[in-house]
């Protein structure tokens, strides 16, 4: 690693908000003492259509076509596609999907072959982005499959809070049969070790969610609490982790319960990220566990509505950058001691 951080970021949809709030980040030069950014895209493709009377101090990127050639402590954009794109902010088109994929897939190929420490992903859509030879729900489980790791796990992470999920882009109705003793237990395992390594908790205090209303009810309203969660938790608990629950959500978070916690790990999707989103949106980060390599991004969408508006809040995007710094900080430090 370079003494600056070299960040690859990729742009996400075009007709979405990711050129404005990546744009928005870095017009405060200052940040260019702490990382050297590497945005995937054509800058002209990606910044040129902002009003003018925006762009007072407009930004320069030193465009290259390789991130072997970016130049430290610069603005530098890594050309990954050729042809010109007519945009319409906040309609999304085979074009704005297809650029979001080739920027994604040359940013994650740098990062493999070690020409990045780490990588920010701005907002995609997940239907846009589909394609022959592009079959994932999300980031997340892109990431995963590219990076070779067995599993990974949606961590949001803010001042306030963090919160985890076991399931991530699985539809409600197949929830409950996914929630196993083996899927929990893993999920589990690479929350503790990320919070011990990448988030420097030598004793981390976890909160389990329980599935049901009230948890169960103590199996009047559903049996997963007692079959599956409480006995995975007990057999943390006896291994020495402090792993508590299962708690009902509703009150968990409605009392401030999750105070009490480093983190929170909830069963599904919504179940967690309603109430991160409610409680820290605009400083929320999304942070993938698990993986041998940093992503962060942004915890919020495309924002279409928002496209070509120039109202966007790069505040979420901002905030992944500053944890993105600091994990490819602390992970090199963690390797130099292991030597």
């Amino acid at each position: 690693m370079t003494n600056l951080p070299r960040l690859g970021i990729s742009v996400g949809d075009l007709a979405g908000i990711g050129p404005e709030i990546i744009y928005k980040t870095f017009l405060d030069n200052r940040l260019l003492k702490y990382c050297t950014p590497v945005v995937y895209g054509t800058a002209t493709v990606l910044f040129d259509d902002f009003p003018v009377e925006k762009q007072a101090n407009p930004l320069t990127f030193r465009q290259v076509r390789s991130a072997a050639d970016i130049d430290p402590g610069k603005l530098n954009a890594v050309t990954c596609w050729e042809e010109d794109f007519i945009l319409t902010p906040g309609q999304p088109t085979e074009a704005s999907g297809r650029a979001a994929r080739q920027s994604l897939l040359a940013a994650c190929r740098d990062l493999k072959e070690g020409l990045l420490d780490g990588l920010i992903t701005a907002p995609i859509s997940k239907e846009n982005t589909q394609a022959d030879d592009f079959r994932y729900p999300g980031h997340t489980e892109f990431l995963t499959s590219f990076f070779g790791a067995p599993e990974s796990l949606m961590l949001l992470a803010s001042e306030e809070l963090r919160v985890a999920t076991v399931t991530g882009h699985v539809a409600l109705k197949d929830v409950p049969g996914k929630i196993t003793k083996e899927l929990l237990s893993t999920k589990l395992r690479i929350l503790l070790q990320s919070l011990k390594q990448d988030f420097g908790l030598d004793k981390p205090r976890v909160a389990v969610l329980g599935l049901n209303p009230h948890a169960g009810e103590n199996g009047l309203l559903g049996t997963e609490e007692n079959d599956i969660v409480s006995p995975v938790i007990q057999e943390f608990l006896e291994n020495g982790h402090l792993v508590y629950g299962p708690f009902p959500a509703d009150g968990y978070f409605g009392t401030g319960q999750f105070r009490s916690f480093d983190a929170t790990l909830s069963l599904y999707h919504d179940q967690g990220l309603i109430p991160f989103k409610t409680i820290a949106f605009e400083r929320g980060v999304n942070f993938t566990a698990g993986l041998p390599i940093i992503r962060t991004s942004p915890d919020h969408g495309t924002a279409y509505g928002l496209a070509g508006k120039f109202a966007a809040d790069p505040t979420s995007f901002r905030e992944a950058l500053y944890l993105a710094c600091d994990l490819v900080r602390k992970r090199a430090e963690q390797s130099v001691e292991r030597r």
